[in-house]
């Protein structure tokens, strides 16, 4: 069955990257951590979440490639981003990104994100990240992840 043009966008910008990993898109939610972990059979920390935030004083986008099984704390962000930060509204993320909130992958982004990395994921061999839709996710070494987004690795937490 044929990926949607949304999670076809990230396995071309993952094969365009020199990557191998393949994209799998169903009808099943993988829109929360819980359910994609559910899905795959994998610990909810194994799942990459892509959050979206938005620097108060700049407008930037800030993505945060945090562990399932962690929350956010903004403070701790707002020390690398060098100002206040926001959750970003929905439309806001489709614009620069290209993708829906619940879909967003670490990479094929329409525009550059400031990408911060938890580093609760690097403890783990594999993880699996969002592939453009609620529906995709694709599975890929931990390791990788920081050279494939540019993010800084940092504590989240």
């Amino acid at each position: 069955m044929p990926l949607s043009s949304s999670a076809q966008k990230v396995q071309d910008a993952l094969k365009n990257l020199g990557y191998h990993y393949e994209v799998i898109e169903d009808s099943e939610s993988t829109r929360t951590a819980e359910e994609a972990a559910a899905r795959v059979g994998c610990e909810v920390g194994q799942i990459v979440k892509s959050l979206i935030f938005q620097g108060k004083k700049s407008g930037k986008a800030i993505l945060i490639l945090t562990s399932g099984a962690n929350r956010v704390d903004v403070k701790r962000i707002k020390v690398h981003a060098e100002e206040k930060i926001g959750r970003a509204d929905p439309a806001f993320v489709r614009e620069r990104t290209g993708f829906a909130i619940g879909g967003i992958p670490p990479l094929g982004h329409l525009h550059p994100i400031e990408t911060y990395l938890d580093e609760d994921l690097l403890r783990f061999e594999d993880v699996w990240a969002a592939g453009g839709t609620p529906n995709a996710v694709f599975k890929m070494d931990a390791k990788e992840l920081e050279k494939m987004t540019g993010g800084k690795v940092i504590i989240v937490k």
